[in-house]
C-alpha cells in the first residue's frame, strides 16, 4: 500500500473517531448561550447578532431537513452539523501534521520507508486526536455554535496552503492559493477568527519563494502580513461597505436618485475595476498582480454570503438584529457598532478624567426619501492617557475588580507598567494561559475562574506540584474530586507538545516558525487585540482554539522527538512504534478518558426544558421581558422552532433600546399581537431619545406614569433642558412614579382572581431605580400605561435588579418568571424572594415544569448546575409559603417532588444554602428522618470542604478562600442551631463539635 493511500485512510480514521465521539456526546437539543439564537435564526432564515454568520445559517438550515418535519429533532441535527464540521477539522489537521512531518523527514524524490510511514502516521494520529479530545474544542463540537465550522475553515485553509507549497513548482499550482482565498472568504460568513491565519499563509508563500531568507526580509514580511490582515479585516469587510454607503448617500441625498442606486453603481465600478485589472494583468503578464486580484475576487465571492442577511432583513423576520436592509444599517452590522470600541495602543485608564466630548462622525438612517441624520458618533476626551491601556473600563464592577486585583487605592493612577503587569498577569495569564493549561495539563473544576484564586483553575494531578500553586492537596474536597471536570493529564500532552516544538525548530525552522506564528496570532495576539474587560458573562476559551490547534500540531510532531531522543537505541521501526504508542497514550487517550464524562451531554436537556418552562408558565397572550442570553436565546428557540406558546411576546430588554427592535415589537409575531406601544417611529428612531437623564425637579408627590411619558415624549421646549451646546433634551423630572389601577379592570381581565379583590391597590407606587431613561425604558413605560392589564406582564427572575425599574414590590414569583400584579404591598415581606404567588407557583413546579433530567444526568455544565440551585430556591419559597398557610398535605407533596427531581449531589456552595432551607422545611413538616439524613449529608460535604481549606491555609500560612470559609462555617453553625431547635440533640452536639474543631484550625489565620 502506498503512502498516499495510507495517509488518506489515516485521515478518515481520525474523522470517524472524532465524529463518533461527538455524536455520542452530542447535546440532544438546544444548548445555553448563543445556540438558541443560531438554531432559531437558521431554521427561519433570520438575522443573528452582529457581525453575523450567514454561512452557518445556510448549512444548519440544510441539516435541519434531516429532521423530516419533526421540530423536536431540528436542534439535534443542527448539533450534528457542528459535530461533523469538528470531525472535518480533525481530518484536515491529520493531513496537515503528516504533510509537515513528511516535508521535514523525507527528502524530495526519496522513497518513504516503512519506519518513516509509521512515524508520520503516528504523529498524525497523536496530534489530531489530541486536539479532538481537547477541552475547549470538544465543548464547541457538540452544540450548534459557529466555532465548529470556523475551526473547519481554519483547518482547510492551513492545509490548503501546505498543499500549494507541495505543488508550487508544478503548472497550475496557484489554484490552491485561489482555493484558500475562497474558503477564507466563506469563513468571513462564519467567524472572522479564520483571518488570523493570514500571516502564517504569507510566510509559507515567502519561504517557498525565498529558500534562504535574511532576517531583515523576514521582519519586513512580518509587517507586510500584519498590513494584509488589516486590509482584509478592515478594508474588504468594513471600508468597502463604508464606501458603498458614501456612494449611496451622494446619489440619494445630492442627486435625488432612489435608495440603492449608489450601491449598484459602486458595485458596477468595483466589478468593472477588478475585471479590467485581471485582464490587464493577463495581457501584460503581471503574475503577482493577477494573483492578488484573483485572491481579492474570491475573497469577495465568499464574503457575498452576507447578501443573505440583506435579503432576509427585507422580509422583516422576528429575529432581525440591526435590520440590515439598507447600506448604513448593514455597515453598522458588520462594524459591530453595538459593542463599542476599546483602546488598543494608546488611551485612557479607568479613572482618567473626562474633560470634553468630541464628535468623530455622523450617523445616518434611512428616511422616507433621503438618508437622515441619526445623530453623531462621539467619544470622550480624557485628561490623562497612557500607552497600552489595559484597565480602561469605568463601569463600577470593572473598576472594583481592577483595584482589588492590582491592590490599588482610590487615588492611584495606573501607569504603563501597571497596565503591562495587568496584561501579562490577568489578560494573558489568567484568561489565556489558564485555558491553555486546561487543555493540555488538566482542570480542577468547571467553576468560573475569571476572578482568579482557586475556582476554575488548572491542575495537573501531580499533587506535590499542584500543592506549590494551590496549597496542600492531601484532602481534596467533593467540589473537586466529585466534579466531572476534574481532569488530570499529569502534564503529559504539554510535555509531548513541547518536545514536538523543540524537535520542529531543530529540524525545520521555517515551518516551525509558521506554526509558531499561527500559535501566537490565534492566542496571545487575540488577547492583546481584544483587550477584554474582566468579569465576562462566561469563560471565553473558545476564542483561542486556533492557538490550541497549532499546539496540537506539535503534539503530533512530538512522536519524532520521542523517536530521536528517547528511543534512539532501538531499531528505527521499533522506535517509531514505541514513540507513536507513547504519544497516543500520553495525549489523546488520557484526554479522552478524563474528558468524556464532562463533555457528555447526551442525557441532559436542561436548556430545552428551562426554555419551555419560561414560556409555559406564562398566562395566555402574555408579555415576557427577558434580559440575558440564557433566559432569551433558548426561549427564542422554543418559540421559533418548536412553536411552543407562540402567543407569548418575548421582549429582550437589552435589545429594547434599539429602534429596529421596537419596530419588531410593534408588529404581529407568530400568534402574538403587536405590543401596546403608542410611540411613533419619529419619537424613537435612532439618534432620538437614545438616553434621557434624571434631573431632580424637587417634586414631592408621586406623578402618574402617563404624565411622565408625556413629558419624555414632548417636543415642547418648555419640557426640555438646554445643554451647553444649545441643544435641547427631554429629562426625567422625578423618580417618584405611580400607575393608577382600576380594580374592576384588573378583575375583568383575570389579572387578579375575584377572591383576592380586597388585595388590589388603588395605585402602584414606586421609585425609579436609575439615573437615566433609555428608549427601551420609555417603551416599557408606554406598555405599562397603555396595556390596561389586558395582557399579563412577566419579568424573568434571573435578570439584574435594575431591570425591574424599581417595581420589585409588585413582582410576584410564579417560578422562573415574576408576574406584575397590582396588589397592596405586604409590609411583612422583607426580601424579594419571599414575594410569591403560591397557586401558579405550585402548579408550575408540580405539573408544568420539566427538569432536564438534572437528577440523573451524568454531568451538568456550570449554567445547568446554577439552574439546579435556582429551582431548589423556588421549591424552598413554595414550601415555606405553604407551611405558613398551614397547607401541610400540599407541602409534603412539594417536598416529595423536590426529592424526585432535584439532585442530592452538591454542585456548588450555593446549593448548600438552598439545601439548608429545604431541610428546615422538612423539620417543620416533622419529617425528621429525611431532615436528619439531609443534614448529615450537607455537614459531610461542608466538613470536607473546610478540611481542605484548612489544609491549604496551614500550608500557605494564610487564610485561603476567606469568603468560602466564612460561608461554610456560617451554615455549619446554622445547622447546629437548627438541629438544636428541633430537639435533635445528639446530631446537634456532633455538629457543634465539628464546628468547634474547624474554628480551632482557622483561628490562627482569622482577621475578624
Amino acid at each position: 500500500m502506498n503512502y498516499s493511500r495510507i495517509n488518506t485512510i489515516g485521515g478518515w480514521l481520525c474523522f470517524i473517531v472524532a465524529a463518533t465521539t461527538y455524536i455520542l456526546t452530542l447535546d440532544q437539543s438546544v444548548s445555553f448561550w448563543d445556540c438558541g439564537e443560531f438554531i432559531a435564526s437558521a431554521f427561519r432564515m433570520e438575522v443573528v447578532h452582529q457581525p453575523g454568520a450567514p454561512m452557518v445559517s445556510m448549512i444548519q438550515r440544510l441539516f435541519s431537513t434531516l429532521a423530516l418535519g419533526d421540530k423536536t429533532k431540528i436542534a439535534y441535527f443542527m448539533n450534528v452539523a457542528s459535530a461533523l464540521a469538528s470531525a472535518g477539522t480533525i481530518l484536515f489537521l491529520f493531513w496537515t501534521i503528516t504533510a509537515l512531518a513528511k516535508k521535514t523527514i523525507v527528502k524530495k524524490g526519496e522513497a518513504i520507508s516503512a519506519q518513516k510511514i509509521i512515524s508520520i502516521m503516528g504523529a498524525g494520529l497523536a496530534g489530531a486526536l489530541a486536539y479532538a479530545f481537547s477541552d475547549s474544542f470538544w465543548f464547541s463540537a457538540v452544540e450548534a455554535e459557529v466555532y465548529a465550522l470556523s475551526s473547519l475553515c481554519t483547518a482547510i485553509v492551513f492545509w490548503g496552503i501546505l498543499k500549494w507549497e507541495s505543488q508550487a513548482d508544478e503548472p497550475k499550482a496557484d489554484r490552491w492559493l485561489l482555493f484558500v482565498a475562497y474558503i477564507m472568504g466563506l469563513s468571513i460568513g462564519v467567524h472572522i477568527l479564520n483571518l488570523l491565519t493570514i500571516p502564517a499563509l504569507i510566510f509559507v508563500y515567502y519561504f517557498k519563494k525565498h529558500p534562504s531568507p535574511k532576517w531583515q526580509n523576514i521582519a519586513k514580511v512580518f509587517f507586510i502580513s500584519i498590513a494584509v490582515l488589516a486590509v482584509v479585516q478592515f478594508g474588504l469587510i468594513q471600508y468597502l461597505v463604508a464606501s458603498a454607503a458614501k456612494f449611496d448617500y451622494f446619489f440619494v441625498n445630492t442627486l435625488g436618485f432612489g435608495f440603492g442606486t449608489g450601491v449598484m453603481l459602486f458595485a458596477i465600478l468595483l466589478i468593472g475595476g477588478l475585471v479590467y485589472g485581471i485582464r490587464y494583468s493577463i495581457l501584460k503578464n503581471k503574475r503577482a498582480l493577477n494573483l492578488i486580484l484573483l485572491f481579492t475576487v474570491l475573497l469577495l465571492f465568499g464574503y457575498s454570503s452576507f447578501a443573505l442577511l440583506i435579503i432576509r432583513a427585507q422580509a422583516k423576520p422576528n429575529l432581525n438584529n440591526t435590520d440590515p436592509e439598507n447600506v448604513f444599517n448593514f455597515l453598522s452590522y458588520v462594524n459591530r457598532a453595538q459593542y463599542g470600541d476599546r483602546p488598543l495602543l494608546y488611551g485612557e485608564n479607568y479613572n482618567s478624567e473626562k474633560i470634553d466630548i468630541k464628535e468623530t462622525g455622523q450617523l445616518y438612517r434611512r428616511g422616507e426619501k433621503k438618508y437622515e441624520s441619526a445623530g453623531t458618533r462621539s467619544e470622550y476626551v480624557f485628561g490623562e492617557k497612557t500607552l497600552a491601556p489595559r484597565m480602561y473600563s469605568d463601569k463600577p464592577e470593572h473598576v472594583k475588580f481592577y483595584k482589588n486585583y492590582m491592590g490599588f487605592d482610590d487615588t492611584h493612577k495606573p501607569t504603563l507598567m501597571d497596565n503591562l503587569k495587568y496584561m501579562f498577569s490577568f489578560q494573558t495569564g489568567q484568561m489565556y494561559m489558564r485555558y491553555f493549561m486546561w487543555n493540555f495539563v488538566g482542570r480542577q473544576d468547571n467553576e468560573d475562574g475569571q476572578f482568579g484564586g482557586r475556582p476554575g483553575t488548572w491542575l495537573s494531578g501531580i499533587k506535590p506540584i499542584d500543592a506549590i500553586r494551590l496549597g496542600d492537596q492531601k484532602n481534596l474536597p467533593p467540589s473537586i474530586v466529585e466534579n466531572k471536570s476534574y481532569n488530570r493529564f499529569f502534564f503529559l500532552p504539554l510535555i509531548i507538545g513541547l518536545i514536538g516544538a523543540v524537535w520542529h525548530f531543530k529540524r525545520n525552522q521555517k515551518d516551525a516558525g509558521v506554526v509558531g506564528l499561527m500559535f501566537v496570532f490565534t492566542g496571545i495576539a487575540i488577547v492583546v487585540y481584544l483587550n477584554s474587560v474582566p468579569i465576562e458573562p462566561r469563560e471565553r476559551d473558545y476564542a483561542y482554539v486556533g492557538s490550541f490547534y497549532a499546539f496540537a500540531i506539535w503534539i503530533g510532531l512530538g512522536v519524532f522527538g520521542l523517536k530521536d531522543w528517547a528511543f534512539k537505541k532501538l531499531t528505527p521501526v521499533r522506535a517509531s512504534i514505541f514513540a507513536s504508542i507513547i504519544a497516543l497514550f500520553a495525549a489523546p487517550l488520557i484526554m479522552a478518558e478524563q474528558g468524556w464524562d464532562d463533555h457528555n451531554r447526551s442525557d441532559s436537556h436542561v436548556a430545552h426544558d428551562m426554555s419551555v418552562n419560561y414560556l409555559k408558565s406564562c398566562a395566555p397572550n402574555a408579555i415576557l421581558f427577558t434580559y440575558g442570553d440564557n433566559d432569551t436565546y433558548p426561549v427564542w428557540y422554543a418559540q421559533e422552532v418548536e412553536n411552543i406558546r407562540p402567543d407569548v411576546r418575548v421582549v429582550n430588554l437589552s435589545l429594547f433600546t434599539a429602534d429596529w427592535y421596537i419596530d419588531g415589537m410593534r408588529r404581529k409575531q407568530n400568534q402574538s399581537e403587536p405590543l401596546p406601544i403608542t410611540l411613533t417611529p419619529n419619537q424613537y428612531v435612532a439618534g432620538t431619545r437614545d438616553i434621557m437623564y434624571y434631573q431632580d425637579y424637587k417634586i414631592a408627590q408621586r406623578i402618574e406614569l402617563k404624565e411622565i411619558l408625556d413629558v419624555l415624549l414632548s417636543d415642547n421646549d418648555a419640557d426640555k433642558v438646554t445643554m451647553n451646546d444649545g441643544s435641547k433634551y427631554n429629562v426625567l423630572p422625578t423618580k417618584n412614579l405611580k400607575l393608577s389601577v382600576s380594580p374592576q379592570q384588573v378583575l375583568d381581565t383575570g389579572t387578579v382572581p375575584k377572591e383576592d379583590a380586597g388585595k388590589i391597590a388603588d395605585s402602584m407606587e414606586w421609585t425609579f431605580n436609575q439615573n437615566y431613561v433609555t428608549k427601551g425604558t420609555l417603551a416599557l413605560f408606554d406598555i405599562l400605561v397603555h396595556n390596561n392589564w389586558k395582557r399579563p406582564i412577566y419579568f424573568t427572575g434571573a435578570m439584574p435588579d435594575e431591570q425591574y425599574v424599581g417595581m420589585n414590590k409588585y413582582l410576584y414569583s410564579e417560578g422562573l418568571n415574576k408576574r406584575l400584579l397590582p396588589l397592596k404591598p405586604d409590609t411583612a415581606i422583607e426580601q424579594d424572594f419571599d414575594r410569591i404567588n403560591i397557586k401558579p407557583l405550585y402548579n408550575n413546579l408540580m405539573n408544568v415544569y420539566g427538569y432536564g433530567n438534572i437528577k440523573n444526568a451524568s454531568h451538568l455544565d456550570r449554567q445547568s448546575s446554577d439552574d439546579v440551585t435556582m429551582l431548589s430556591n423556588m421549591f424552598n419559597g413554595l414550601l415555606n409559603g405553604l407551611i405558613n398557610e398551614g397547607k401541610i398535605a400540599e407541602s409534603k407533596k412539594v417536598a416529595n417532588k423536590f426529592m424526585d427531581v432535584i439532585p442530592t449531589k452538591f454542585y456548588s456552595m450555593r446549593q448548600v444554602m438552598s439545601t439548608y432551607y429545604f431541610t428546615e422545611s422538612l423539620y417543620r413538616l416533622n419529617d425528621l428522618n429525611r431532615a436528619n439524613e439531609m443534614i448529615r449529608k450537607t455537614a459531610d460535604y461542608v466538613n470536607k470542604e473546610l478540611t481542605h481549606l484548612a489544609d491549604v491555609s496551614e500550608s500557605k500560612n494564610q487564610l485561603a478562600a476567606e469568603q468560602d470559609v466564612r460561608f461554610y462555617l456560617a451554615y455549619l453553625g446554622q445547622m447546629v442551631k437548627l438541629t438544636e431547635a428541633f430537639k435533635q440533640d445528639g446530631l446537634s452536639k456532633n455538629l457543634e463539635k465539628q464546628y468547634n474543631n474547624h474554628i480551632i484550625r482557622f483561628t490562627p489565620f482569622a482577621t475578624g
